[in-house]
């Protein structure tokens, strides 16, 4: 400011000094000198007072506040896990033969036990009938022997013999009827066939393709494993966030199962988490990111995690608001003693309480003893 107003003054005298020098210069002159000397005063006036405006402005930066409150603080375990279901198998015929019978398509819903398909029997079926008219017969033979035994007529022999022959025929029926269940297509549980990879008529046997995919979406839940440090802190019924990356969505689940060996390798341990999925948007194989809450506090103090500063000297520290009612607030520097931190908030173990004013922003731009602005 004093090197604007000496260029002035130096202006102004070396305007006088050329006309005094000058004694062509006419009275007019001296009019107008004298004018633009007001001007320039003028300017300088304006000047000097923008400089004290940015002066004040300097003294007092403009911040944000919060205030302090008591609330539930929650650290949590973030991992990666996959989602799955139990329920998601390719079915395998368990007799070769050709397709006689196709009854699904992709897509559609089967109940447990519904009849998908049917294989060709080769005869079987032909010979379950002879061998159930032989169990027949030899059942009705064993009967009236019994009831002659039981008056005592006839033999002994004759009665086990005839018991015997009609049990042997009795497992010959029960194994001919597996073998022929063999050749029937059964659904394993209840959902739906994925895909379908045969054609009616087609000779089927089994293959790793398998005749086709059911899947039972009902029944799903997250498998990912835990480092060795929280083997204490999981247990089945352990409340669980699970955000889908692809679905963009966070669901509510329970750890159902928690494994019982220690991975030696990478000295982790397996969980299931049980997964509700009311839309039907969950997928086997999906990506998912697991929130665990490991450490619950419920009366904490907690900051946004941007505003904790380090100085020189390795000390953790906020800016604090004071004298905010009445008089200038002023910022003060507190130094504090922080504990974890979830969810970009830091938990305050000591240095701050309930109701203190915490700068926000533009806590990076100010000191300690600064007057504030808000």
């Amino acid at each position: 400011m004093k090197k604007i107003a000496l260029t002035l003054t130096a202006l102004v005298v070396l305007s006088c000094g050329q006309k005094s020098t000058d004694d062509l210069i006419k009275d007019k002159n001296k009019t107008e000198l004298t004018k633009r000397k007001t001007e320039l005063q003028a300017e300088l006036t304006k000047i000097n007072a923008a400089l004290a405006g940015d002066k004040t402005a300097e003294t007092e930066t403009l911040v944000s506040l919060i205030t302090l409150k008591d609330t539930v603080f929650n650290h949590y375990l973030e991992i990666q896990g996959s989602v799955d279901t139990k329920e998601n198998i390719l079915i395998q015929p368990e007799f070769s033969g050709t397709l006689v019978t196709l009854n699904v398509k992709a897509g559609q819903r089967v109940a447990k036990g519904q009849v998908l398909g049917k294989i060709d029997d080769a005869g079987m079926g032909q010979q379950l009938a002879s061998i159930e008219n032989q169990y027949a017969l030899a059942k009705t033979t064993f009967e009236r022997q019994k009831n002659l035994w039981d008056k005592k007529i006839g033999s002994e022999i004759q009665y086990l013999q005839a018991q015997t022959q009609m049990i042997s025929a009795q497992k010959a029926v029960a194994q001919m009827r597996a073998q022929v269940a063999k050749t029937i297509i059964r659904a394993p549980f209840s959902g739906t066939i994925d895909e379908v990879f045969v054609e009616r008529g087609q000779v089927v046997a089994p293959n790793p393709q398998g005749l086709m995919r059911i899947v039972n979406l009902a029944n799903m839940y997250v498998e990912t494993t835990v480092p060795e440090a929280y083997i204490g802190k999981l247990k089945p019924g352990t409340l669980v966030d699970v955000y889908l990356t692809s679905l963009g969505k966070t669901y509510k689940g329970k750890v159902r199962q928690v494994g019982n060996f220690i991975n030696p390798n990478n000295r982790s341990f397996g969980i299931e988490v049980s997964l509700p999925n009311p839309d039907n948007l969950l997928r086997p194989n999906q990506v998912a990111k697991l929130k665990i809450i490991d450490y619950t506090v419920k009366n904490a103090i907690v900051v946004p995690t941007n505003v904790v500063q380090e100085d020189a000297a390795h000390n953790k520290f906020v800016f604090v608001a004071t004298q905010v009612n009445g008089a200038k607030a002023v910022a003060k520097k507190v130094v504090v003693k922080v504990g974890k931190s979830s969810d970009n908030v830091t938990e305050i173990i000591s240095g701050l309480a309930v109701n203190d004013k915490i700068i926000t922003e533009g806590a990076t731009s100010i000191a300690d003893g600064m007057k504030l602005n808000f």
